[in-house]
């Protein structure tokens, strides 16, 4: 039988780290991983060498062997996890990565994920809430949005998001029904 590395708390990584998915079982019996992605059209995984995964909170890092697509959900190969026992361990862990190894944007281009946490309010200056997740749709992505006592679904296009300002954490979205 062969050793298994269990999860284990680690030093914080210093850098932020973006969440791309939940592993959500195993795959055959050479330790492979399926991961339900955020968002399902990503194209990051060709750039990706090393990834973390969390859960609960504990963070192990792996260098990222292999992918390839499977259906909606991503199979993933780490280093050192090669049975089905040491791939066990890993269900239920967020897969992410270091946001300062993402590739590189071009201007008036942003990560969905940044939009995490920024105060929304529509044009007339009314607070509608707080993006609380992103959700990818066919369309496109939808910010979800939590204000008191309600949940707007906001789509994530410039026809109604007007400004983002991310150094200001808020971000403005055009005339939806006012809060009162």
């Amino acid at each position: 039988m062969k050793k298994v590395k269990r999860f284990s708390p680690t030093k914080p990584v210093s850098e932020r780290l973006v969440p791309f998915g939940e592993i959500v079982t195993t795959h055959g019996l050479e330790g492979w991983l399926k991961l339900n992605p955020f968002n399902p059209e990503t194209t990051a995984f060709d750039s990706i060498r090393q990834v973390y995964l969390e859960h609960d909170g504990a963070r192990l890092s792996h260098r990222l062997e292999a992918y390839r697509p499977h259906n909606r959900q991503i199979l993933v190969k780490l280093d050192s996890v090669d049975c089905i026992d040491a791939a066990k361990l890993l269900v239920g862990a967020t897969l992410c990565e270091a946001e300062d190894s993402l590739p590189a944007l071009k201007p008036g281009q942003y990560y969905h994920f940044r939009a995490i946490g920024l105060e929304v309010f529509d044009t007339r200056g009314n607070r509608l809430g707080t993006v609380t997740r992103t959700w990818s749709a066919g369309s496109g992505e939808i910010y979800v949005v939590a204000g008191s006592g309600k949940e707007y679904l906001i789509p994530a296009v410039k026809e109604i998001v007007e400004n983002i300002d991310f150094d200001a954490g808020i971000r403005y979205s055009l005339p939806l029904p006012a809060t009162t």
